[in-house]
């Protein structure tokens, strides 16, 4: 084992891989911000019960006590940190450490990537999917939706990048 990391190309071939398998066995796509709403749908429910049930949104994940965690989104997603945490010590990178541009405190770098995920989980509730799940998978089945959202993650993080770029060189 190296340190090295995969080849780009060969990554993206092999995630097109996982969707297509995702699709064979599943009839499903890939997502993630599902499985991270399924969660709070679980807490929530042990929490207000009541409130989860009559919720107008929320209240379908609970009916006829069906548990908000028995969904492929939440075994994916398992399935994701758990191979994440394999490779990362197959490939003895396993370590804890805040990648940031040195003229930045690691305390700031956190704040800046807890904001982004909040505005993106956000984003993904907002627009019916995270990137997995509205552009990739979308992309996958040829939807007009999938190519939109993921030109205007893309055309964002560009545009966005000359702002906050002195976050990650000098």
């Amino acid at each position: 084992m190296n340190n090295k990391y995969m080849n780009p190309y060969l990554a993206g071939f092999l995630l097109g891989i996982v969707l297509l398998m995702a699709f064979f066995f599943s009839g499903r796509g890939l997502g993630a911000s599902g499985a991270v709403k399924s969660a709070l749908v679980y807490g929530m429910d042990k929490v207000a019960p009541t409130h989860t049930v009559e919720n107008a949104y929320f209240g379908h994940y609970v009916a006829d006590d069906a548990n908000p965690l028995n969904n492929w989104l939440v075994y994916e997603i398992l399935g994701v940190i758990v191979g994440g945490f394999l490779s990362g010590a197959l490939s003895r990178r396993l370590k804890l450490k805040i990648e940031h541009f040195p003229g930045i405190s690691s305390k700031r770098r956190l704040v800046f990537a807890l904001i982004g995920g909040v505005l993106f989980g956000f984003g993904s509730q907002l627009g019916r999917g995270c990137t997995s799940g509205s552009a990739l998978t979308g992309m996958a089945v040829l939807s007009v939706g999938g190519f939109v959202t993921m030109a205007a993650i893309f055309g964002t993080a560009f545009a966005g990048a000359y702002f906050f770029r002195k976050n990650w060189i000098g």
